[in-house]
């Protein structure tokens, strides 16, 4: 995740003051926007921008979107900036502040489309990520963060009594395990999908859970656990708790009595709530992730040079010490070293909990892709058949390594085997040309549930022996057309209602089948087939240099679906999950 400094970062804005890697064009835009904002400051200082009421009659007028629970101390500064003839260059600013959520912001920004706002601060710099890691998506330009809040989870006091606070401390596994385990304590959180908060939560347990023996499966049950308590925002979370006095709303099984929170969600509502019902606050000892609120400009090319100055000089604004109050009266951390001990008291922390210690390396998008991915096909029950190219390439080897294609292929799909529940159905299909007498391809594992068993085995016994097995096929092709097609008639006559269907197609090349099916006559039958009332995306992946990358995007777009690229057969796992993320958010 990219942490981006504001000029004399230590006093203020509370992001990850250690660097991290972005694209050369972000940080050119970010040097050039500093530059921009220190000349602002040493004319502000030098009387060279007056501040009369002249100023009002030309303002510079921008339109800013922010999180909700940030949007209304944005709002106020606005307001203060407008009282105080604030200018840039000689004009009076003018800040427009709209709530909305980060989630719906980002997923307009991918489908290329250019909000009313130039700028931008969602809560968290992963939506930045999101958008600037899609190809398609509109520029946006992160430059610095305006706060920042940690994550850790509230409990009601018969919760907190029950669960030894303050004294007692958890690490993420320890304390999800413990409210999961005890009816009484039911854990509640916003949409993985749709909350920063709730996914920075997931990736710390799925981290934390992949240590531990089993832990994948772990994780897995974890989160079908959770997912009976999701709400859809931060701010539904906070309803789910008990509205009676006692905390505990006997008789209501619906009620959360422990929910996934920030540190600034808990203040807001503890400021508000009758104190007898003040929520206490864990931070587990592992790590809490933080909400860093990137400052963020949209679609910079479209800038005036008057608004790119004014958008920085309401930023430097932000940093005056007045703003810093604004912000940490409202519950957000305004720097990175420090944790104000009223702040913390009236979320609800007390030591010896850990709620000053620094934050963590901040997850990785790999990481964050997984959760998000393990989470997706942990709430929705997945039906996914997995068709592996056989044909003799894949005995190339790997550059770098001692390994075959195949070999890293076969580790990566156990290693994706590892997170679907008994209730996932999987099943795995190979080809190369002529397997099965004139038929490309052969059923190896026909697509059941993995919790099932036959004999002495289940399914994912089944499955873990089959990808173990597999083998490039001496003097094999690429019988990549007929296969496709066959598989996917299997997968849509098979749909499973309620599940979320997909067919996951390897490749390391491309059709060699003479006697097959045409490209084009291929696209137009998976047209055909394509039924949106009963979707199964094709997701497929080229491993290698010799696929064809548009192709396999021009297949696979036929059936909703998406294509995939990796030079290094291990990050096949990673990519699956990528392309289930967004499959399911397109459902």
């Amino acid at each position: 995740m990219g942490r981006h400094s504001l000029p004399d970062r230590p006093q203020a804005g509370a992001g990850d003051p250690r660097p991290r890697t972005r694209r050369r064009t972000v940080a050119i835009a970010t040097a050039l926007v500093l530059t921009i904002a220190g000349g602002t400051a040493v004319a502000v200082q030098s009387g060279l921008l007056s501040f009369g009421s002249s100023c009002r009659d030309d303002p510079v007028r921008l339109a800013l979107v922010a999180s909700p629970d940030l949007a209304p101390a944005l709002e106020t500064a606005a307001d203060r900036a407008r009282d105080q003839s604030v200018t840039s260059d000689g004009r009076c600013l003018d800040i427009e502040v709209t709530a909305r959520d980060s989630y719906k912001v980002a997923d307009a920004l991918r489908a290329g489309k250019v909000p009313d706002a130039q700028i931008w601060v969602p809560d968290s710099d992963l939506w930045v990520e999101r958008v600037t890691g899609d190809g398609r998506a509109t520029e946006v330009t992160a430059v610095g963060n305006v706060a920042s809040t940690p994550v850790g989870v509230a409990v009601v006091p018969a919760a907190a009594k029950a669960l030894g606070w303050p004294q007692q401390t958890y690490s993420w596994t320890e304390l999800v395990g413990a409210t999961l385990d005890n009816d009484d304590l039911a854990l509640g959180a916003a949409d993985p999908a749709r909350s920063a908060t709730g996914l920075l939560a997931l990736t710390q347990l799925g981290t934390a859970a992949a240590k531990t023996k089993d832990g994948a499966t772990q994780a897995a049950a974890l989160m079908k656990a959770l997912s009976q308590r999701v709400s859809d925002s931060d701010g539904q979370v906070l309803d789910t708790l008990p509205r009676d006095s006692s905390g505990t709303e006997q008789g209501n099984p619906r009620r959360n009595r422990t929910l996934v929170l920030s540190e600034q969600a808990a203040y807001a509502y503890n400021s508000s709530a009758d104190k007898a019902q003040n929520l206490g606050l864990f931070y587990p000892e592992d790590g809490t992730p933080r909400l860093d609120y990137p400052y963020t400009l949209v679609d910079g090319t479209r800038l005036t040079t008057d608004q790119s100055r004014a958008a920085i000089r309401f930023m430097t604004f932000l940093r005056r010490a007045e703003q810093l109050r604004l912000l940490e009266r409202r519950g957000f951390r305004t720097s990175n070293n420090q944790a104000p001990r009223a702040l913390v008291t009236q979320a609800g922390g007390r030591a010896p909990q850990p709620y000053a210690r620094a934050a963590g390396e901040p997850a990785s998008t790999a990481a964050l892709q997984e959760a998000l991915g393990t989470w997706t096909i942990t709430v929705q029950s997945a039906r996914i058949t997995t068709v592996v190219d056989a044909s003799f390439s894949m005995s190339e080897p790997v550059p770098g390594t001692d390994r075959t294609r195949m070999d890293v292929t076969k580790a990566s799909l156990l290693q994706a085997l590892a997170t679907f529940t008994p209730e996932d159905e999987i099943g795995l299909w190979e080809f190369s040309t002529e397997l099965d007498g004139a038929k490309d391809y052969r059923v190896l594992v026909p697509t059941e549930r993995l919790g099932d068993r036959e004999g002495n085995g289940t399914q994912r016994d089944r499955l873990s022996a089959a990808f173990g097995d597999l083998k490039p096929v001496p003097g094999g092709a690429t019988g990549l057309y007929d296969t496709t097609l066959a598989a996917y008639k299997s997968a849509t006559s098979s749909y499973a209602k309620g599940k979320f269907n997909a067919l996951v197609i390897l490749t390391d090349g491309v059709n060699e089948d003479p006697g097959s099916i045409t490209r084009a006559a291929l696209v137009r039958t998976l047209q055909q087939l394509r039924n949106p009332d009963r979707p199964v995306p094709l997701i497929m992946i080229a491993v290698g240099p010799e696929a064809d990358r548009d192709e396999i995007e021009q297949i696979a777009d036929a059936t909703g679906g998406s294509g995939h690229e990796v030079t290094d057969p291990s990050q096949i796992h990673t990519v699956i999950l990528q392309a289930i993320v967004a499959a399911g958010a397109d459902a």
